[in-house]
């Protein structure tokens, strides 16, 4: 069975897409941490991102860079933080977080809800930059 993920890449699921190329695909986080949590996942299904062939997971961490560098741009943060998690939807994904402080980055802190329009500022933004 697909992953929420690969519908999303198949265009079952819609997304805020912030970036994309032929192979990965990155995208605002519909539950976030912080306004500007993205997603970027290969387009290729694979559950552990350890069982990426290296090739693959160099030109995902290049792709991954690449995201982080426009979101510093754009959104008002000390860093761009970076985790793999991996257990929440077995496709295999790097959160980008923009943070201030370690804090932002924890997952047990309540998830934000934000209005559409927001979303689509901040994912404009972050393509666009």
């Amino acid at each position: 069975m697909a992953s929420i993920f690969s519908k999303i890449v198949s265009g079952e699921i819609p997304c805020y897409k912030v970036a994309e190329d032929d192979n990965y695909l990155a995208f605002l986080d519909i539950n976030p941490l912080v306004k500007g949590h993205v997603l970027v996942i290969p387009k290729k299904e694979t559950d552990y991102i350890f069982d990426i062939e290296d090739n693959e997971l160099s030109a995902f961490m290049l792709f991954t860079k690449l995201v982080a560098k426009k979101m510093k741009k754009v959104l008002p943060c000390n860093r761009i933080g970076v985790t793999v998690i991996g257990l929440e939807v077995p496709h295999a994904h790097i959160h980008l977080i923009p943070i201030n402080g370690v804090a932002d980055m924890n997952f047990e802190r309540p998830k934000l809800s934000l209005p559409k329009e927001e979303m689509e500022q901040v994912a404009n933004a972050i393509a666009n930059a």
